[in-house]
């Protein structure tokens, strides 16, 4: 979906494919013909963005054959879809019935992480549609805190810088300009939009720099104002943003709140949790540590990293942290110009959700997708952003 910015720029918004995994190409055209058509057809629009996550294998067949590169682009026009963004953050397994901390390797120290991103880079300049110059690709951030010594931190840089060149060499080449940024995560080297500073600042370079997810944002209790300011103020670009909410409890020393929490722990995917004390940000690596301990003081607010639907937070006594979403798009592309032009709906737990709240077959599922687009698309033009056919 294209939005018209008060300004006269272009505002891309799409939805993330990682909500349907798909490890090999031709999961991906499945995916296609699945689920991101029918939502299209469900939002009554002639052309629909999407966010494409590509494992491993299928970049690599991208990559190494240009035919089907080229058969990907074809397919993608004659459903009425576009691709100007990618989320390289899970390298493959993403489907898996226990992902939990795999989906962080391999981190940016390691060899197969800045290839496997070159090999996006060059997928996203060949899917780029006709008029369209600039794409943008979410990746870890650098990698999960345990296995970080200053020589990964060296190796990290290095490769970031590496791609930084390779970028460049790409829009030289192509007059495609791609730039990557790194999605804050609680529990990685990279937990906020503060944290995301100082490396970035070290690389220097503007296709590198920051991918803003409103549900880690909100899980690490952060304020949208005072990070945006501080990224602003430091001159790291903001690449793209994940617009997601996450899992929040007023009051998790209650009994009844601990029942409603317990029914989001499930083995799939890690959901870290936090709050903010007068000692500080607390957290555990998941919620069922902080709901089965007491490593997290629960006299004030809980929030859990699991993304739940935009449009359907969670039954009293919880919710979501919508209202961060909002106060973040606000500042995102409210203001006289946008300081991002690509907004990617980023709901993948939609089959983790309790059962009685998961869609049942592929028309639910395409529903709720649509919903959530249709409220994206609702903020955007309340901030005075125009619908483009």
């Amino acid at each position: 979906m294209r939005f018209r910015h008060p300004d006269g720029s272009t505002v891309h918004l799409a939805y993330c494919t990682n909500v349907h995994p798909a490890e090999t190409l031709d999961g991906v055209r499945a995916q296609l013909r699945d689920h991101c058509e029918p939502v299209r057809r469900r939002l009554g629009r002639d052309r629909l963005g999407i966010g494409l996550w590509l494992a491993k294998d299928a970049a690599h067949a991208l990559v190494t054959d240009p035919s089907a590169l080229r058969g990907l682009r074809t397919e993608l026009d004659r459903r009425g879809l576009e691709v100007v963004t990618l989320n390289g953050f899970p390298y493959e397994g993403f489907g898996a019935e226990e992902v939990k901390y795999r989906v962080y390797k391999p981190d940016w120290a390691d060899p197969e992480r800045l290839e496997h991103t070159t090999a996006l880079v060059r997928v996203l300049a060949g899917l780029l549609p006709d008029d369209v110059t600039e794409g943008s690709i979410s990746t870890l951030p650098l990698a999960w805190r345990t296995v970080y010594d200053p020589s990964r931190a060296e190796k990290a840089r290095t490769a970031l810088v590496t791609l930084a060149e390779r970028l460049d060499a790409l829009d030289e080449l192509t007059g495609r300009s791609i730039r990557v940024g790194l999605e804050p995560e609680p529990g990685c080297v990279v937990e906020t939009t503060g944290d995301a500073i100082a490396p970035l600042t070290a690389i220097a370079h503007d296709r590198i720099g920051i991918c803003v997810d409103t549900c880690h944002l909100a899980t690490s209790f952060e304020d949208p104002d005072t990070a945006l300011d501080a990224l602003t103020e430091a001159g790291v670009p903001v690449v793209k943003s994940q617009l997601s909410a996450a899992l929040h409890a007023e009051h998790p020393h209650l009994p009844e709140v601990r029942t409603a929490l317990a029914a989001f722990d499930e083995p799939r995917f890690l959901h870290q949790t936090r709050t903010a004390s007068a000692a500080g940000l607390r957290g555990t690596d998941d919620l069922g540590d902080a709901l089965r301990s007491d490593a997290l003081p629960d006299a004030t607010p809980w929030r859990a990293h699991f993304h739940v639907p935009l449009h359907a937070a969670p039954a009293a006594p919880l919710t979501s942290t919508l209202p961060v979403l909002k106060a973040a798009l606000t500042r995102l592309v409210g203001g006289t110009h946008p300081l991002t032009r690509h907004l990617e709906v980023e709901t993948y737990t939609w089959q983790a959700l309790p059962p009685e709240l998961r869609p049942r077959g592929r028309a639910q599922l395409a529903d709720g997708i649509a919903a959530e687009l249709t409220l994206a698309r609702d903020l955007l033009t309340d901030l005075g952003l125009k619908e483009l056919p």
